[in-house]
């Protein structure tokens, strides 16, 4: 048993883990956990081999590379180019979470992305290029896994069908799996209870990540939030938020930010899915997520502990998407209309 848990997106938290035994010495109660392809090589190969059963695999130079980023942010960029390029390659599936894909945005050519519309597929960091190609150039992109996560779930099957064009209903699953628990391989699994402040059903055009990552792209060139929103302010937007490690605190500076910049004009409702790792900073004037959630939002219509993001199952979400979203009774579920 850990007492302590240090968690990060890339290996943060193992730098960290690594600075304080050097000073320190060994610490056994401490566990660090990052979110990168690094030791997951066996899982990663076994993706592949489903993956490859009906799909020819295209893999870039950097990908193996065993390090906190997988290379200079212009070499990255220049790989993700390459495969944009290609027309054999109908779907580009990023192989991992973790840190740092914000700085390869300089050096991506939407021209040429806007020229070669194919599926981008991803989940946690990845998020800054997907959410960047479906705001900025209109292309639909696909929130779910990375490359190393389809492994036979019922949830990354679903994902599998999305890319064909095969689209399901999905409806809240009856358990999941912590993700401190999937990461360890433990089989405990919690009853799923959607959290909402009324039964209500709506439609709208759906948007989102990963939360720790949309709140670095504010003001910066790539943020094109709200001529999209302007674009389909008739349909209404849906956001959706995967958290990974904030605080709640953090998550209702961030969300009063996203307020403040006009993000949540035309809003009709917002998904939160469950928070991965859960963070007691400034508590005592944030007492919950779901205060978090309720004082940024005011009178927006929201729904916690979905089924999105790191824990597993998780939906599949198509960014840009018209989807129809209902909440009853502790219960949910997304329709795509378009």
């Amino acid at each position: 048993m850990f007492n302590v848990i240090l968690a990060s997106h890339g290996g943060f938290a193992k730098g960290l883990l690594e600075a304080s035994e050097f000073i320190a010495g060994k610490q056994d109660n401490i566990a660090a956990f990052g979110l990168y392809l690094g030791d997951d090589i066996e899982e990663y190969e076994k993706s592949l081999s489903f993956l490859s059963r009906q799909n020819k695999i295209f893999e870039t130079a950097s990908v193996r590379n065993n390090a906190l980023v997988a290379n200079t942010p212009i070499i990255r960029a220049k790989e993700l180019n390459s495969l944009v390029s290609n027309k054999d390659i109908k779907a580009i599936i990023c192989a991992a979470g973790g840190d740092g894909q914000l700085e390869t945005l300089p050096y991506i050519d939407y021209e040429n992305i806007k020229n070669n519309p194919k599926w981008y597929l991803g989940a946690s960091d990845p998020t800054n290029l997907l959410f960047v190609v479906t705001t900025m150039l209109d292309i639909a992109t696909l929130y779910s896994c990375n490359a190393k996560s389809f492994v036979g779930n019922k949830d990354d099957l679903i994902t599998y069908e999305y890319l064909y064009g095969k689209l399901s209903k999905q409806e809240s699953y009856e358990t999941y799996q912590p993700f401190i628990d999937y990461i360890n391989d433990n089989d405990n699994y919690l009853p799923v209870r959607y959290e909402s402040e009324k039964n209500f059903k709506t439609k709208g055009r759906i948007i989102g990540g990963c939360l720790d990552c949309l709140a670095k792209i504010i003001g910066t060139p790539y943020d094109h939030v709200n001529e999209f929103i302007e674009r389909y302010k008739d349909d209404g937007i849906i956001w959706y938020f995967d958290i990974f490690s904030m605080s709640a605190f953090d998550v209702y500076l961030t969300l009063l930010q996203f307020k403040l910049a006009g993000y949540f004009k035309y809003t009709k409702a917002v998904l939160f899915g469950r928070v991965a790792f859960e963070s007691t900073a400034y508590n005592q004037y944030i007492t919950s997520y779901k205060q978090a959630y309720s004082k940024a939002l005011e009178n927006i219509p929201f729904i916690s502990e979905m089924d999105i993001g790191h824990t597993h199952p998780h939906f599949t979400i198509i960014n840009g998407a018209i989807v129809e979203v209902e909440y009853e009774n502790h219960k949910g579920s997304i329709s795509y209309l378009i």
